[in-house]
């Protein structure tokens, strides 16, 4: 039996109405006149570049979108009857990418319990369901907890959670992980497996996680509201060029064979890491390579950190300088929540710095100190100095400099640090606000600065737009809220860049884009730091984003931190890592593959370094290697 099926399906998203130019009267996203079907029990990966109309396509699965043309078939039934969208949603259960959009209890079981207790599931089952969902993800000692108070990542869980409770025949995850660090991912993938495999659940997943997208019987790639590719995922996923014409990139390891083999390594396209390291070690075998006498050959001075800006030690401009840190949210309170205990850490002006961390770890909580959204006990207007009783002993104070800024300080003119540290957050639209892409970037720059002219304010705004890649002269007068992911993470970073600040943090920046958007703002960011910004300070789960970005990083674990180091000796101790719910870099997943082989290989873990070491490995170690030619001639 079919579980989904469209047919000739077609929507538009489209303003009601057009006023002063703010609302565009063309369509945001649209599918245009798409046929699919997936059949029960099946799992299939929906793969696309934001604003190919993937989320748009789950919508209209389970009634929350009408189509404006074609017919939707959900479990045999109607979907474009009204009559039949309470049994629809009974059966189809959607996890949205914002964990927000579907929260709605004040108590985590509750919310939890909302979906089964409006389907008419037996009270003495619902029980079981809550226990069942929350230890499916993870969050069982988070049972009574307020989903206000939870991490972005924490939230997720909590959403995947209530969808997991109703036990849906059709299950759609609409980048449903993107929030989560690789631990959570990966539990959170083992549920829907198992559910998928053992009860026959059918799973629409929509992901930009290649490794996500593999456990799929199918992928189906959009591209402008169009289905263009379709097969087993790791065909899909190989089709290089194709991807590349709908706005999408290869895998991470795929990338790696094609670049080794364009270094004269024979080696095959390969979509994991465990594949990845057999394709070396078959290369080097044929090549002749002494696999026994490997070990310690390949060492070797790895590549130069990235680029840290050089600044004179007494540079307080654009350096963060913090001791004894520690914050709790609702102190005094049965929900209290120890986020900071204690962090020490020194960012030097220049750096593009990195910050790494299981759920819940305190990494956004720190950062939001930073520009003072969260304020140290001693900043408060109200705080008044409490006198030692006789023979207690004064506790540590803390310390936290910003930007030459002191952030202990109540007098401190906090106002003006803001404009010197921007601050983009882990969801865009909580930035967005205004009724044009305009004022929405004018408005800091405005709030600033009293005395900047119209003239002013409207080339610093176009300069901003243009830096982000946003174009000033189609999309100025739009409204941000009729963009696309991608294109509201680009309006609120420039929103922030346009007071041109010493430092910029940014909180998971590429999460949810797909693999070309995620290059693009990391690109946006080197050059924003080369430029004019001092200090580039990035919040990540993707560690491979880390190690190809970042001059050093901080492991955040249960409001401490564990380490700071450059990401070549960060992630050198695989399993400290994954021991705290982290992942490490694709090469380094490699090079671990390769180790008990006896392959050692020194290398900063970015790609460009992995590649090299490996090229120039062979050309010295592999016995009649063969090297692309050109002409007829060997490359040197």
């Amino acid at each position: 039996m079919e579980a989904v099926k469209f047919e000739k399906v077609y929507f538009s998203y489209q303003a009601d109405e057009e006023k002063d130019g703010v609302f565009s009267s063309e369509a945001a996203f649209s599918l245009n006149g798409v046929d699919f079907s997936v059949e029960e029990g099946e799992f299939v990966a929906v793969l696309g570049h934001n604003g190919s109309g993937k989320s748009t396509l789950a919508r209209l699965m389970n009634g929350l979108l009408s189509p404006s043309g074609g017919k939707i078939t959900m479990l045999g039934l109607d979907a474009t009857n009204e009559k039949n969208l309470f049994e629809i949603r009974k059966q189809v259960g959607i996890v949205f990418q914002n964990p927000d959009n579907q929260m709605v209890a004040s108590i985590v079981e509750d919310d939890i319990a909302f979906g089964p207790e409006n389907v008419g599931i037996a009270r003495a089952e619902i029980g079981e369901r809550i226990a069942f969902a929350l230890d499916a993800v993870g969050m069982s000692e988070f049972r009574r907890s307020t989903p206000s108070r939870l991490s972005g990542g924490q939230k997720q869980r909590i959403a995947i959670a209530g969808v997991l409770a109703l036990k849906p025949r059709v299950m759609i995850l609409d980048e449903a992980t993107a929030m989560l660090d690789p631990r959570g991912r990966k539990e959170v993938m083992d549920v829907v497996l198992r559910l998928n495999r053992e009860e026959k659940i059918t799973v629409i997943l929509i992901t930009h996680f290649p490794e996500e997208a593999m456990l799929a019987d199918r992928a189906i790639v959009m591209s402008r509201g169009d289905i263009v590719m379709q097969g087993k995922p790791e065909e899909v996923l190989s089709r290089g060029e194709e991807l590349e014409k709908y706005s999408l990139t290869l895998p991470r390891a795929v990338k790696l064979c094609r670049d080794l083999k364009k270094g004269g390594l024979e080696v095959q396209d390969a979509l994991t890491a465990e594949g990845v390291a057999s394709e070396i070690e078959n290369a080097l075998k044929k090549q002749g390579a002494d696999m026994q006498d490997l070990a310690l050959t390949a060492k070797g001075n790895a590549s130069a950190p990235l680029l840290v800006k050089k600044n004179e030690p007494a540079d307080e401009k654009g350096r963060i300088y913090c001791e004894n840190l520690h914050y709790v949210y609702n102190p005094a309170s049965p929900f209290a929540t120890h986020a900071l205990d204690g962090v020490n850490l020194e960012i030097n002006a220049g750096e593009f710095f990195g910050i790494i961390g299981h759920t819940g770890s305190g990494k956004s909580t720190f950062v939001q100190h930073l520009n003072a959204l969260l304020k140290v006990p001693t900043a408060e207007k109200k705080y008044k100095e409490k006198r030692l009783k006789k023979g207690e002993i004064e506790p540590p104070k803390t310390v936290l400099k910003v930007d030459g800024y002191d952030l202990t300080d109540k007098n401190t003119d906090f106002k003006e640090l803001r404009s010197k540290v921007g601050m983009v957050f882990q969801y865009p639209e909580y930035q967005l606000f205004a009724e044009t892409v305009f004022e929405d970037v004018a408005f800091g720059l405005k709030n600033f600065s009293k005395e900047i002219t119209e003239e002013e304010t409207r080339r610093s705004v176009r300069d901003a737009m243009e830096t982000v890649g946003l174009d000033y002269r189609t999309l100025a007068k739009r409204s941000p809220f009729e963009l696309s992911g991608g294109q509201k993470r680009r309006v609120a970073i420039a929103g922030v860049i346009v007071t041109k600040p010493e430092i910029l943090v940014l909180d998971e920046p590429a999460a949810g884009l797909d693999p070309l958007g995620k290059e693009e703002i990391m690109q946006l960011l080197h050059k924003i730091h080369k430029e004019w910004c001092k200090t580039v300070i990035i919040v990540s789960h993707d560690m491979d984003e880390i190690a190809e970005n970042c001059s050093r990083a901080a492991i955040f674990s249960e409001g401490k931190i564990l380490a700071v180091a450059e990401p070549k000796t960060l992630f050198e101790d695989t399993e400290k890592l994954e021991n705290i719910g982290l992942d490490v870099p694709l090469t380094a997943k490699i090079l671990s593959e390769l180790l008990p082989l006896g392959l050692s290989i020194d290398c900063d873990f970015t790609s460009a370094d992995f590649v090299k070491k490996f090229i120039d490995f062979a050309k010295t170690r592999g016995a009649g290697m063969r090297l692309p030619t050109k002409g007829g001639q060997k490359n040197a």
